[in-house]
């Protein structure tokens, strides 16, 4: 078993030391008193050796675990005009909190064989279409996509006690869309998009600062960076959007709008 040692905590109370308990051996914790043990020494499946992860959680309360609010309950009744006022109310509030890129998701594909696959990604529009967010399309998530052409994207902001999730078809953005987007870019993001090919292997990082360096030289400061082919941008188009609150002993806020023909329902849903 690994666990939390008793003595003084240099980084301070709840620091998360560099080693993984459970793979590696050391302390993690994140939660002053708490031990991890992910995986039990004498197992052959992840499991708690003793119970230490399965005893962690946040108990929000009311007001979620930010501090003090005088936020009331999420209902139905503040989906009245839609899905889109609401959700871009609650991205304003992660960036008042101060969350770190509070535009990031969780976007869910399918491969292949039908398994799942997420990865974060960054949101760069919201309107009434839906969930913008750009790639180069020959990645896995844009293949992904193009073989199913439907997504699933989370949007989870644990300090304010929130999280939305959009579902829908994805389909790509116009050729004008992407460029007003890519010449919004930092230069270095650009020249960046033309060296990685994405998701493709590589050797070693000395390899991929390489391309870099050759693609700088390419396109050097006084010249224009021109969006690189078969990149650009993915449009989630809404058909289910689940809005979470987080409340106390699991009694969690669950509001969900669905597309029903030209118009949407709305409910709630047990945690």
């Amino acid at each position: 078993m690994v666990s939390r040692s008793g003595g003084d905590d240099p980084a301070g109370a709840g620091s998360v030391s560099k080693t993984l308990a459970g793979v590696t051996g050391g302390t993690v914790s994140a939660y002053p008193g708490v031990a991890f043990s992910a995986v039990s020494s004498d197992a052959e499946q992840p499991g708690p050796a003793n119970h230490d992860l399965a005893a962690m959680r946040v108990g929000y309360g009311h007001q979620g675990i930010a501090g003090p609010s005088e936020e009331s309950d999420l209902d139905a009744e503040q989906l009245t005009d839609g899905w889109l006022p609401l959700m871009r109310r609650w991205l304003e509030d992660a960036v008042e909190a101060g969350i770190p890129e509070p535009n990031a998701m969780t976007l869910g594909t399918v491969d292949e064989n039908g398994h799942p696959c997420t990865r974060t990604v960054l949101c760069k529009g919201l309107s009434s279409a839906g969930v913008l967010f750009f790639t180069n399309y020959d990645s896995d998530k844009g293949r992904q996509l193009a073989a199913v052409p439907y997504a699933s994207a989370t949007f989870t902001w644990v300090p304010i006690a929130k999280q939305i999730t959009v579902r829908g078809p994805a389909e790509r953005v116009s050729a004008e869309v992407t460029d007003e987007y890519w010449h919004s870019r930092p230069r270095g993001s650009r020249l960046g998009a033309w060296a990685s090919e994405q998701s493709r292997p590589i050797g070693s990082r000395t390899e991929l600062d390489a391309a870099l360096l050759h693609v700088a030289e390419r396109f050097r400061v006084d010249v224009d960076i021109p969006v690189r082919p078969n990149w650009g941008g993915i449009l989630i188009r809404p058909e289910v959007v689940e809005f979470w609150q987080g409340r106390a002993n699991r009694m969690h806020n669950r509001i969900r709008t669905s597309r029903h023909g030209d118009g949407w329902t709305v409910e709630r849903l047990q945690p």
